[in-house]
């Protein structure tokens, strides 16, 4: 089932009520609420585990609209994610702050005493900061405000970044579950999903709709974390195809993460055949450039801070595709999606990820189904990925090269 709360279906909803002259203003309380048990092979740990969000992440959010006449709205959405196994609204993945070995082993340069130990402690604070909303934002999901106009809509806030909205729309899973592409392809992310300080154009057009977005952070330089992007897409009877682009920079104004994404689906036979196809590239990224400061407080010279900023460089620069096919087939109230994903490094690297398997979603109502989903990782071998779900990351397998495989049953409900 596609997902409704993206900022693009938002302002489409908008858009459409606008131009046909609605009267009444709404406020609405709305919501998703997702559990089950992920069982998942190769990682550290325990395998089999109760989690929040595995074919979409749990949430409560408040939307309304006013409706000012003459084809003028003002909206709102305010969307909260929600951890539903621990009431928090963040989490951590499974393999908790361990990194594949190839990163690892940056911090593994035979350094002196505490100077090893100093390089260690920079692979430690990456190691912590893969998971989800670690900074505990209550709005986390989505936070704007928008005017709609007759020539458009004008969004501010925290949303949904453009080329993620296209990845999101040809996905064969709509990004449920560990079936989707994003799986094999989340660390390092490669696309930007959300981003905050954002100024966003939107427009509905019959079957066309587009985006354009900018970030405004007060960074300094003024260029820093920047995100510049782009979309369109178009749907027409039993087909449709999408385009989108993020550019961002990284702390310094450097040009860091760059996706492309198109994608089209077709209505064939009794179901839908999707594919989408993404590329990444990453030559500076973002977060290194405190490395050497640490270093040199710790004993480190000047060269051999640089050596090891350059080697933690390495390993975190994306140069990759992203592919994705599928099939879904709605039979009476079950929903089969089979789907193919492979992440292709073309980095020295060569950490390839492919994965395949089937999600059924069962609907008991309209507001409630029940989910089964099968998937498989296939690990090169410096490859690491291991299968998370719609609402948190997989993490990482135990060592390089380990495949991995994912068993997750849950029950959603939508009010």
């Amino acid at each position: 089932m596609q997902k409704k709360i993206l900022a693009l279906t938002a302002l489409a909803s908008a858009c459409g009520a606008a131009m046909a002259q609605t009267s009444t203003s709404t406020l609405e309380l709305y919501g998703l609420v997702d559990a089950g048990l992920n069982y998942v092979s190769g990682t550290q740990g325990a395998s089999t585990r109760l989690v929040s969000g595995i074919m979409d992440g749990s949430r409560l959010g408040v939307r309304g609209n006013e409706d000012m006449g003459g084809g003028w709205r003002a909206l709102f959405v305010l969307e909260n994610r929600l951890e539903v196994n621990n009431g928090t609204v963040g989490n951590r993945p499974q393999s908790g702050s361990q990194l594949p070995d190839r990163l690892s082993a940056a911090a593994s340069l035979g350094l002196p005493g505490a100077l090893q130990t100093a390089v260690s402690g920079v692979a430690s604070t990456i190691g912590s900061q893969v998971g989800v909303n670690l900074r505990n934002g209550f709005w986390d999901r989505q936070a704007y405000v928008g005017l709609v106009t007759p020539v458009g809509g004008i969004l501010a806030g925290r949303q949904y970044t453009p080329a993620y909205e296209v990845f999101a729309t040809f996905d064969a899973t709509k990004t449920q579950s560990s079936l989707s592409a994003g799986q094999v392809s989340a660390f390092p992310p490669t696309i930007d999903i959300r981003v905050d300080n954002a100024l966003a154009y939107r427009i509905q057009l019959d079957g066309l709709s587009a985006a354009a977005m900018m970030t405004f952070d007060g960074a300094s330089p003024s260029n820093a974390n920047r995100l510049k992007a782009i979309n369109a897409i178009y749907k027409a009877g039993g087909w449709s195809v999408g385009a989108g682009y993020n550019t961002r920079n990284n702390e310094l104004g450097e040009s860091s993460l760059k996706s492309a994404v198109f994608g089209a689906t077709l209505a064939a036979g009794p179901g839908t055949l999707s594919g989408m196809v993404g590329s990444v590239k990453d030559d500076h990224p973002t977060g290194l450039s405190a490395i050497p400061t640490a270093l040199i407080a710790g004993g480190a010279t000047a060269g051999q801070a640089a050596v090891v900023q350059g080697a933690f460089a390495t390993a975190l620069k994306q140069d990759s595709r992203v592919y994705n096919l599928g099939y879904t087939l709605t039979v009476g109230q079950l929903t089969s999606t089979v789907a193919v994903s492979k992440y292709d490094d073309r980095t020295t690297f060569d950490a390839d990820t492919t994965s395949f398997g089937v999600a059924w979603t069962y609907a008991l109502s309209k507001r409630t189904d029940v989910n089964l989903v099968l998937t498989r990782f296939n690990n090169n071998p410096l490859a690491q990925a291991a299968p998370g779900g719609a609402g948190f990351l997989g993490g990482f397998t135990k060592t390089a090269g380990t495949d991995s495989n994912n068993v997750a049953v849950g029950l959603r409900h939508r009010f």
